[in-house]
């Protein structure tokens, strides 16, 4: 998976006003997806911009996390995924996501 297809991914899930009120970053093998949800319509971009929560995960563990294959919970515990900053953001996407 390209950091492109990612990136049109969480936009769909974010969409223009999804409620979230936070700043978060994924940080893949392929690049940095960052997403604003302060702002409406919400921004998702593949600048490396100053966040709340930045998650480190591989490109293709973000792809299952976001299809519902992996669990949150179970990548961060196995160490597939790793969060910096405010875990409280991490834990409304995980929600949001479906986590």
């Amino acid at each position: 998976m390209s950091l492109q297809s990612l990136t049109e991914r969480v936009q769909t899930l974010v969409g223009t006003d999804s409620g979230l009120d936070a700043t978060f970053k994924f940080i893949t093998d392929e690049g940095i997806i960052s997403v604003d949800t302060k702002q409406v319509p919400n921004i998702v971009t593949n600048d490396d911009l100053a966040t709340e929560c930045a998650m480190e995960i591989s490109t293709k563990n973000a792809l299952d996390l976001l299809s519902g294959e992996l669990n949150p919970m179970m990548a961060y515990m196995m160490g597939k995924l790793k969060i910096k900053g405010d875990m409280g953001v991490a834990m409304k996407i995980a929600q949001a996501f479906g986590g």
